[in-house]
């Protein structure tokens, strides 16, 4: 079987080269999912999700510090203003200053606020890990089928062949007249039912391949050699089925915790917040005329103005009556919270079940792979028996090729089984967190 699945992808090969002058490339199963996780978009957007989480994380950090701002005015005022017999003079004045802000206390909304920004940076991990899995899951998918495909290429070939034998032999019979063309035809009917069951799974091949193409980030047109081709599972060592690990279980457990902190931010609209201000501005270039009258006659006098105003403040806010708004407000985030914890617990036991039924699939599937082969066996030597048995004329034309379908029904059993339980084995993996 080996062999006849190195035979088909070579003949596959070469059908496409001469098609295509592109790239050809081999690959095993692990540098398959090295690409899958390098070229996946999903990944990227993951990984993206992640940096921005750590962006949320530092401003909510910002919050705690205090915020600094700095001012600077200028003005030109064209007419002159006359204050009591005193023209102010304003052509050119400039106004700078800085300002401090520092929150003292904000009803527990900036501890709130950065046990949130923490919760979404742990979420943004989890959900990349999940995503990381998935791409993980659906690469090996591709791979196996992809594989699974080629076997059965092989294989059908190898039972073309075998037509082709037959009908070789028959021919040379019915020339002897040591047989009737009826058992001829039955075989070239047969031999044309193969051959276009051979051309769909060809046709079957291309998409595969172009599906792993899509998945690993090649050209469609890149032609895929696989170097994973011996399947020779040990039964599974299981033990204790658990989701501990599962990042769905991470993340809905966070969700729960991002309702708790959200809850107390809507408690922090309830109470008092105090906020400390410091400010210093300076104001210059104001020209104050007026004059002053001596006795002996009025003299004019200009007095330049400049001069600072620092400034302290300590503003409290207290929250007296929101007419029951506060009170709805906190009875809906304690819903949201409940409902969380309700979401938890439901998709915990769907997780549970979704394992287990892993487990499940990963234990029959090795065992199937154990029936598929004592099959093959089976078939081998019916077809061995039903050959020597019609070639002494002890049984019918039709008697040997119904052997000859149970060896290819037999064959394409254990290919599917083989590469349906390494897609198993990825599947228990992931939902098992293990992945």
């Amino acid at each position: 079987m080996i062999a006849s699945l190195a035979v088909a992808a070579l003949g596959i090969a070469t059908a496409f080269a001469q098609e295509n002058t592109r790239q050809a490339v081999w690959l095993s199963q692990a540098q398959c999912r090295e690409m899958a996780l390098a070229n996946n978009e999903s990944m990227q957007k993951a990984g993206n999700a992640a940096e921005q989480a750590k962006m949320d994380k530092r401003v909510a950090l910002a919050s705690w510090f205090p915020q600094i701002d700095g001012s600077a005015t200028g003005a030109y005022m064209f007419d002159n203003l006359d204050i009591m017999g005193m023209e102010l003079q304003m052509k050119g004045m400039y106004m700078a200053g800085i300002t401090l802000q520092q929150p003292l206390y904000a009803g527990g909304k900036l501890v709130a606020g950065t046990r949130l920004a923490k919760i979404g940076q742990e979420c943004a991990v989890e959900n990349q890990r999940k995503t990381r899995m998935e791409v993980l899951s659906q690469a090996d998918n591709a791979y196996w089928t992809y594989l699974a495909t080629l076997k059965k290429v092989g294989m059908m070939e190898a039972y073309s062949a075998m037509m082709d034998t037959l009908c070789q032999q028959l021919q040379s019979t019915v020339d002897a007249q040591m047989a009737t063309d009826k058992d001829l035809l039955q075989v070239k009917a047969k031999q044309s039912k193969i051959r276009y069951q051979l051309q769909k799974v060809r046709s079957g091949v291309e998409l595969c391949r172009m599906a792993l193409c899509s998945q690993i980030g090649l050209s469609l047109d890149t032609a895929v050699f696989l170097t994973d081709t011996i399947l020779n599972p040990t039964a599974p060592e299981l033990g204790e089925v658990s989701i501990e690990n599962r990042p769905e279980l991470a993340l809905l457990q966070k969700q729960v915790d991002a309702r708790k902190q959200q809850s107390k931010m809507v408690l922090g609209d309830m109470l008092p917040t105090a906020g400390l201000a410091l400010g210093y501005t300076y104001i210059g270039n104001i020209d104050l005329n007026t004059s002053v009258n001596t006795g002996m006659g009025t003299i004019p006098v200009n007095y330049e103005m400049d001069f600072s105003i620092p400034l302290a403040m300590v503003a409290v806010r207290i929250p007296i009556t929101e007419w029951g708004a506060g009170s709805q407000k906190m009875k809906k985030a304690k819903l949201e919270v409940r409902n969380a914890e309700l979401d938890l617990a439901q998709n915990e036991r769907l997780l549970t079940m979704e394992a287990r039924q892993a487990a499940l699939n990963l234990r029959e599937g090795y065992m199937l792979i154990g029936t598929a082969r004592l099959s093959v066996e089976h078939a081998k030597e019916s077809l061995r028996v039903m050959r020597q048995r019609y070639d002494l004329q002890m049984c019918s034309l039709g008697d040997l090729l119904d052997a000859h379908a149970q060896w290819q029904q037999a064959e394409s059993d254990l290919i599917e089984a083989q590469t349906q339980y390494k897609i198993y084995e990825t599947e228990y993996l992931r939902t098992t967190g293990n992945l």
